[in-house]
């Protein structure tokens, strides 16, 4: 089950791009961009590297989840 992708959220507003400018950037929806920041939709790997170059940031910064 996926979780609230806080970490791509704060990174997308650091870099003051919407959602809309970041699923242009990377091949995707604007509605993709928003359910995987809200933890509803597990992006590709292909995917994930996008987003992790557009947004100038690892797989590991994005998309790893802490053991708790």
């Amino acid at each position: 089950m996926a979780v609230n992708n806080l970490k791509m959220k704060l990174a997308r507003v650091e870099k003051e791009l919407s959602q809309q400018q970041l699923a242009d950037l990377v091949g995707a929806t604007r509605q993709t961009v928003g359910l995987i920041e809200k933890g509803k939709y597990n992006p590709s790997l292909s995917l994930c590297i996008k987003i992790s170059k557009a947004l100038d940031r690892t797989l590991n910064d994005l998309f790893w989840e802490e053991e708790t």
